[in-house]
Protein backbone atom coordinates (compact mmCIF):
# COMPACT_ATOMS: atom_id res chain seq x y z
CA UNK A 1 0.00 0.00 0.00
CA UNK A 2 1.63 3.55 -1.08
CA UNK A 3 2.04 5.93 0.97
CA UNK A 4 2.36 9.59 -0.01
CA UNK A 5 2.39 12.98 2.46
CA UNK A 6 0.53 15.60 0.49
CA UNK A 7 0.26 19.71 1.19
CA UNK A 8 -2.71 20.55 2.37
CA UNK A 9 -3.92 21.97 -0.76
CA UNK A 10 -3.10 18.80 -2.41
CA UNK A 11 -5.00 16.71 0.32
CA UNK A 12 -7.93 19.17 -0.07
CA UNK A 13 -8.18 18.66 -3.41
CA UNK A 14 -8.02 14.47 -3.31
CA UNK A 15 -10.89 14.73 -0.72
CA UNK A 16 -13.37 16.64 -2.39
CA UNK A 17 -12.77 14.87 -5.69
CA UNK A 18 -11.06 17.65 -7.52
CA UNK A 19 -8.01 15.88 -7.82
CA UNK A 20 -7.58 12.21 -9.55
CA UNK A 21 -4.40 11.77 -10.97
CA UNK A 22 -1.32 12.12 -8.67
CA UNK A 23 1.81 12.43 -10.07
CA UNK A 24 5.05 11.25 -7.54
CA UNK A 25 8.72 11.18 -8.49
CA UNK A 26 9.96 7.80 -8.90
CA UNK A 27 8.93 4.37 -9.81
CA UNK A 28 5.47 2.66 -9.07
CA UNK A 29 4.42 1.08 -5.75
CA UNK A 30 2.84 -2.00 -5.37
CA UNK A 31 -0.49 -1.72 -3.58
CA UNK A 32 -4.42 -0.98 -4.88
CA UNK A 33 -5.24 1.52 -2.17
CA UNK A 34 -3.00 5.21 -1.54
CA UNK A 35 -2.86 6.42 1.51
CA UNK A 36 -2.51 9.95 1.46
CA UNK A 37 -1.11 11.98 4.47
CA UNK A 38 -1.98 15.63 5.90
CA UNK A 39 -0.82 16.61 9.17
CA UNK A 40 -3.00 14.76 11.72
CA UNK A 41 -5.26 13.58 8.79
CA UNK A 42 -5.01 10.28 6.51
CA UNK A 43 -6.78 9.53 3.38
CA UNK A 44 -7.26 6.13 1.42
CA UNK A 45 -8.07 6.24 -2.47
CA UNK A 46 -8.29 3.21 -4.26
CA UNK A 47 -5.78 3.36 -7.47
CA UNK A 48 -7.42 2.41 -10.75
CA UNK A 49 -4.76 2.83 -13.03
CA UNK A 50 -0.96 3.11 -12.99
CA UNK A 51 1.61 5.15 -15.53
CA UNK A 52 4.77 5.81 -15.55
CA UNK A 53 7.02 8.12 -17.78
CA UNK A 54 8.64 11.23 -17.93
CA UNK A 55 6.34 14.50 -17.01
CA UNK A 56 5.62 15.91 -19.68
CA UNK A 57 3.99 12.47 -20.95
CA UNK A 58 1.90 12.13 -18.41
CA UNK A 59 0.59 15.63 -17.66
CA UNK A 60 -1.27 16.50 -20.77
CA UNK A 61 -3.91 18.91 -22.84
CA UNK A 62 -6.86 16.53 -21.59
CA UNK A 63 -5.99 16.03 -18.17
CA UNK A 64 -3.52 18.59 -16.75
CA UNK A 65 -7.03 19.87 -14.34
CA UNK A 66 -7.23 16.08 -12.83
CA UNK A 67 -3.38 16.87 -11.82
CA UNK A 68 -3.71 20.18 -10.68
CA UNK A 69 -7.39 21.33 -10.32
CA UNK A 70 -6.46 25.26 -9.86
CA UNK A 71 -4.24 25.21 -13.17
CA UNK A 72 -5.85 27.55 -16.04
CA UNK A 73 -2.94 25.88 -18.95
CA UNK A 74 -1.13 22.73 -18.96
CA UNK A 75 2.20 24.51 -18.25
CA UNK A 76 0.76 25.66 -14.74
CA UNK A 77 0.33 22.28 -13.55
CA UNK A 78 3.93 21.66 -15.00
CA UNK A 79 5.26 25.23 -12.93
CA UNK A 80 3.21 23.54 -10.20
CA UNK A 81 5.21 20.20 -10.03
CA UNK A 82 8.52 21.20 -11.06
CA UNK A 83 7.92 23.88 -7.82
CA UNK A 84 7.85 20.22 -5.49
CA UNK A 85 10.62 18.56 -7.57
CA UNK A 86 13.01 20.54 -9.08
CA UNK A 87 15.06 19.40 -11.79
CA UNK A 88 14.21 16.10 -12.34
CA UNK A 89 14.50 14.10 -15.90
CA UNK A 90 14.00 10.94 -14.57
CA UNK A 91 10.57 8.50 -14.04
CA UNK A 92 7.50 10.12 -12.99
CA UNK A 93 4.33 7.64 -11.90
CA UNK A 94 0.70 8.58 -12.13
CA UNK A 95 -1.47 7.42 -9.58
CA UNK A 96 -5.24 7.51 -10.71
CA UNK A 97 -7.66 7.60 -7.89
CA UNK A 98 -10.53 7.03 -6.65
CA UNK A 99 -13.32 7.22 -3.51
Amino acid sequence: MPTFLAKKEVFDWLKQGKKTIDIRKGRPQQGAVAVFISGPYKLALKIVRVESGQLTDLIRVDNYRQVIPTASKLDDSLTYLRGLYGVYDGIFTAYMVAK
